[in-house]
């Protein structure tokens, strides 16, 4: 039991309106989700980023809107931090979790995503769906051949192609499609370089025709201990012959920038001075 008292002395974490959580729960978006399966209709489900939390792709943020979809007829509004779309959602395209939330089912998702997403984010999300095992992206490719007028389709269409499951990171599969819509070659993601010697690493894209590497560091690569094996591993890279574009966050945000960077090297001789 919790009391209004309780709840105005600000120890429980307010999630929406009227619902709060114990301050010792993760407030992410997964849990903004099940905060919202409570105040939406028995009859709607929780679609898009939302309902990819559960299913390989928890890329939103806590401070998204949690998205509800609902059906036409619904005159349900929901509360500020929830985004209502009023669509119509089969039974098939409906997943129920062990707690009773309702969201869609992965296809379903990740034809929401597709459709309502941008092309980069989608297929991010859409890569990690795979990855995780959560979605069949031959049954993807199914629904879309059989959607001859179907909402959105031809966004759908625009992202299919370039889902791969290999991709590890958002950013992977930011700069691959980045490079398909540049008209560069395809990367090859989380590709083995072996030498001579064996093994020397995994890296997480690669021009083996051009022994070019794209790498992403993300934040934990800025430690003092990590910047030491980063560089030893480079090293080694290059001494088997590689080429390495090592990128940053801050990088991506000039996407532009980075494509050129990767032209530049691919329209490179291999063994120029």
């Amino acid at each position: 039991m919790v009391t209004q008292r309780q709840l105005k002395t600000g120890i429980y974490r307010r999630l929406l309106r009227n619902v709060y959580a114990d301050p010792g729960l993760v407030a992410d978006h997964q849990l903004r989700s099940r905060a919202a399966a409570l105040l939406m209709p028995s009859d709607a489900v929780l679609g898009g980023r939302s309902a990819a939390t559960w299913q390989g792709a928890p890329f939103a943020s806590p401070m998204d809107a949690v998205l509800v979809l609902i059906p036409n007829a619904s005159a349900w509004r929901g509360p500020s931090g929830v985004h209502v779309h009023r669509t119509t959602v089969d039974p098939v395209d409906v997943t129920t979790l062990a707690d009773d939330t309702r969201i869609t089912s992965p296809v379903r998702t990740a034809w929401d995503l597709a459709a309502l997403e941008t092309v980069p984010t989608a297929v991010a999300a859409l890569d990690g769906m795979v990855r995780s095992g959560h979605l069949d992206v031959d049954a993807l490719r199914h629904a879309h051949a059989s959607s001859r007028g179907r909402w959105r389709a031809s966004r759908v269409a625009k992202v299919l192609p370039l889902v791969d499951g290999r991709s590890e990171s958002p950013p992977e599969s930011w700069v691959r499609v980045a490079c398909a819509r540049s008209g560069l070659p395809a990367p090859v993601p989380q590709f083995v370089v072996v030498d001579a010697g064996g093994f020397v690493g995994r890296v997480d894209l690669a021009w083996p025709e051009h022994r070019l590497i794209v790498e992403y560091e993300g934040a934990y690569h800025f430690d003092e201990l990590q910047i030491h094996r980063d560089d030893s591993r480079y090293k080694q890279l290059v001494a088997a012959g590689w080429r390495v574009i090592r990128l940053s966050a801050a990088d991506l945000r000039d996407m532009d920038t980075v494509i050129a960077r990767i032209a530049h090297m691919l329209a490179q001789p291999l063994f120029a001075g």
